[in-house]
């Protein structure tokens, strides 16, 4: 598999910021984004394979932007991050079409494995949109 491109999107900077170097010690390119309009715009400019989006984020929440980038970007994979289990929210995620969710910290392995296993996702995504195309006839 190619290098995995990650966008962490969160208003900690912090946070993202240790996330973003413990990821690429990890092999994994990593973009930032603070809100959910940032993450749009990044998206727009550059492909992605996975988004660690934050579910409480002032402004344009995790939940709004989930809905954005899979209307706009319906093959990049989303894992939502929360500090708070809400299983009601995690559902509403996972129907809206997220990948998945991890707590907010976590382990960096669980996280890892999240990260590769959404990726193979996408890739499998891609190549069956590209697959050969049907015969009529």
């Amino acid at each position: 598999m190619t290098a995995i491109t990650v966008l962490i999107v969160d208003d900690e900077v912090g946070f993202a910021s240790a996330l973003a170097k413990r990821l690429n010690k990890r092999g994994i390119y990593t973009r930032l984004a603070a809100s959910g309009r940032e993450a749009l715009s990044v998206l727009a400019e550059e492909e992605v394979d996975v988004t660690l989006l934050d579910v409480m984020m002032p402004g344009m929440d995790g939940i709004k932007t989930l809905g954005e980038i899979k209307r706009l970007h319906p093959n990049t994979q989303v894992l939502m991050v929360t500090a708070h289990s809400n299983s009601d929210m995690v559902i509403s995620c996972l129907a809206m079409g997220a990948f998945d969710y991890v707590m907010k910290p976590g382990s960096s392995d669980e996280l890892v494995g999240k990260i590769r296993e959404a990726a193979q996702q996408r890739q499998r995504n891609l190549a069956q949109d590209s697959g050969p195309a049907e015969k009529t006839g």
